[in-house]
């Protein structure tokens, strides 16, 4: 020490001294600014824990610890959780003060326009509390509601509708039909501050599943966003079907004849703002539902027949969050100052779950403006910190990216800055401020808004080389969740830290998962492989109205049988290897599960979607490819070929290029001969929801698919 000092204190300087003091500042800088890696909830080498009939549990739960049913202790329903957000949402000390100030000075531009708006309509704005739901127009800023607005316009709208004659019990159904939108939620609302029931109606069901819905659940009133979806509802009542509607409550303005062709088939065409102000006018207490009341019927839209309502309480939904919060527990804590953006279809449970945990939260939900398009528009604009996904558009993040990059040297360059960062994810370091976020990546992270801090995707398989350059490329921490409506949303989840891929993670801390024998696929739990099913708080109470296919789902010990069949790793972390349902034989007896093939192929770069078909009077397969129409014309130009895509598409070395590069990711995959395809049709359109090939949670529709293409098909076998 008394070197140190005279070293440091001697009259002149020498240059070992000043060396000194340099090395010094650079190590404190070094400290100061090194990232910290993410503390992982649990042991990442041993992720779950074996408990009795061979079922597993994340290890964050102890050996005491029952299974979670909410995570806030004032927070048990999904009512109790929005009006937690309305509390908490007041309070933001402890965050940046120069973004929260540049928040508050545009609220207060916002806050004086909407005032300004309401006085001249001669409405008041509510207290002053936090931003909760968030709507624009096409080249104009955000707007916000905030959090006691949504409160209060729940409470007139659901006292206008008691006044209408509903009863405020969990036998009362209300269906939604409307896009995303801030009216959704308050509509939603409304029902839990009642103690009714919310049944969303999808955009895109056809008018035979909308009529089933209608009266499967004997519904009465529904919400409509617009003078469409009126006429589409009083065209089935004029038929005769649907006669139990009597009441339709639209958002947007409409024209006055509705309501005169409505009330000659018996329906009353209402507008929202006259139901909530006569609602307004005769206030009625609300009327809290418990935990173990019927929240909300989530009508799966099922690839062949009608839909099921899954039956989900406030206690499933609230669970399902639960679990997810606690998982983020030691790295990701939502809070006030995060923004999510809704554009996932708000009638799938995946959104919901999302909404839950950002409103008890206290955080907002800012809404696309209906095109999705217009999407990335809308991220920049609001800049999210919290972004659900599909694979899908991950898939589109990854392809343009990959394209982008039109040289050699470029793709050098892009990959080796990918692989520098993903040697950062795995030790646990999750970060956009590196040098090559600042040379390479920073344009793509702006194009999500610049502020994404966790990303969740589920609904479908996401590939592992994709989700490995994304976690590297957008330098945030991205989740995979693995579920179905019928465990409300998710029941597996990967932990915070883990950056391998190829997995879905860990049960959620509200299940727990055991795999089942499924012999006649060679499936054995003994070997650790079997039929996903699921137990816990989160797995609902059965399909509305439908005994038997609920006993098809549940067994008599409670057990939810997913028809997936999964795999444990040696870390305790599941995999989803294959699916028990939607198999055949082919004519050789070997049996096919094709969407697992399909998750294959869709990996090669000109391939944007793949149906295989096959049938126990064929000796192989084929299948209908859709390429990708940014990918496919430098994939042709490679192979000297030009053209647009679907003369492309008729090409017959395009298309034998295209079946070589599938038959190679096939053979990587470990894809057995008869399961490999034989031949393909490129098909220069994709599969949408909109021309009924999709479903609206965006899986393939076997039977359709296979109808729409049958020529094609018997032409490739015949070939």
């Amino acid at each position: 020490m008394e070197f140190l000092f005279q070293l440091l204190f001697s009259p002149l300087p020498t240059p070992a001294v000043i060396s000194l003091l340099a090395l010094a500042a650079a190590t404190l800088f070094y400290l100061n600014t090194r990232p910290t890696p993410l503390r992982a909830p649990a042991d990442l080498k041993c992720q779950t824990l074996g408990i009795k009939d061979g079922a597993r549990k994340v290890a964050l739960l102890k050996d005491n610890n029952n299974l979670l049913a909410y995570y806030y202790n004032d927070a048990k329903t999904i009512y109790e959780v929005f009006q937690r957000g309305l509390k908490v949402s007041e309070h933001t000390e402890g965050f940046d003060a120069a973004a929260q100030l540049q928040r508050t000075v545009a609220e207060m531009v916002i806050t004086q326009t909407a005032s300004r708006w309401q006085q001249s309509k001669g409405d008041q704005p509510g207290p002053c509390n936090g931003p909760c739901l968030g709507y624009r127009k096409a080249g104009r800023p955000y707007q916000w509601l905030r959090y006691k607005q949504v409160s209060d316009r729940a409470e007139h709208l659901g006292s206008g509708l008691l006044q209408r004659g509903l009863k405020p019990t969990p036998d009362t159904f209300i269906g939604i039909f409307a896009q995303n939108r801030p009216e959704w939620i308050i509509g939603e609302l409304a029902c839990y501050t009642y103690s009714m029931v919310a049944v969303p109606l999808y955009d895109t069901l056809g008018p035979e599943a909308l009529v089933f819905i209608i009266e499967q659940a004997d519904i009465s009133t529904v919400l409509c966003d617009n003078q469409k979806k009126v006429e589409i509802l009083l065209q089935n009542r004029e038929k005769g079907q649907t006669p139990a509607l009597k009441t339709v409550v639209v958002m947007d303005p409409f024209e006055s004849d509705l309501a005169v062709r409505g009330a000659k088939c018996g329906v009353d065409v209402l507008a929202m703002q006259d139901v909530e102000a006569a609602g307004k006018s005769d206030l009625q207490k609300p009327v809290p539902p418990k935990p173990e009341d019927l929240s909300i019927v989530c009508f799966t839209s099922g690839t062949t027949g009608n839909p099921k309502g899954a039956m989900l309480t406030h206690e499933n939904v609230v669970a399902d969050a639960a679990g997810v919060l606690k998982t983020f527990e030691t790295s990701i804590v939502p809070n006030t100052e995060d923004v999510t953006i809704s554009f996932l279809p708000l009638a799938h449970m995946f959104e919901r779950v999302v909404q839950t945990v950002v409103y008890g939260a206290g955080a907002r939900v800012g809404f696309f403006q209906g095109d999705i398009r217009l999407l990335p528009d809308d991220m920049k604009t609001l800049r999210p910190t919290i972004f659900p996904v599909v694979p899908r558009l991950l898939n589109r993040v990854y392809d343009k990216v990959q394209s982008g990059a039109t040289t050699a040297f470029k793709k050098w360059l892009l990959n080796f800055a990918a692989q520098r960062k993903m040697a950062e994810v795995r030790e646990g370091v999750v970060r956009n401020n590196s040098v090559w976020d600042k040379l390479i990546f920073r344009k793509v992270q702006e194009s999500l808004g610049g502020r994404v801090r966790v990303m969740v995707t589920g609904a479908a398989p996401i590939s592992p080389s994709v989700l490995d350059f994304l976690r590297a490329l957008l330098g945030c921490q991205i989740f995979e969740a693995y579920g179905q409506t019928e465990c409300t949303a998710g029941c597996t989840f990967t932990m915070p830290g883990d950056a391998t891929s190829g997995h879905v993670g860990v049960p959620l801390p509200c299940n727990v998962v055991k795999l089942v024998d499924v012999e006649e696929m060679n499936y054995f739990s003994s070997n650790g492989e079997g039929e996903v099913c699921i137990k816990g708080t989160n797995v609902f109470k059965g399909y509305l109205k439908d005994p038997e296919k609920t006993a098809e789902a549940l067994d008599t010990d409670g057990w939810l049988h997913t028809g997936d069949i999964g795999k444990w790793l040696p870390s305790g972390v599941l995999k989803i290897i294959d699916r028990k349902k939607n198999i055949f034989k082919l004519a050789q007896g070997e049996y096919i599960a094709p969407e697992k093939i399909e998750n294959v192929y869709v990996r090669s770069a000109p391939v944007a979607q793949v149906f295989v078909h096959g049938d126990s009077l064929q000796a192989f397969l084929v299948a209908v490819v859709v390429p990708d129409p940014e990918v496919l014309p430098g994939f042709a130009k490679n192979l000297g070929f030009q053209g647009s895509v679907e003369e492309l598409c008729k090409n017959k070395e395009i298309k034998k290029a295209v079946l070589s590069d599938m038959i190679g990711l096939g053979k990587e995959a470990g894809l057995k001969s008869f399961e490999q395809v034989k031949d393909v049709y490129l098909h220069p359109e994709q599969f949408t929801i909109e021309n009924g090939l999709l479903t609206p949670t965006l899986k393939a529709k076997r039977a359709e698919l296979k109808s729409f293409f049958h020529l094609q098909i018997d032409q490739l076998y015949a070939q």
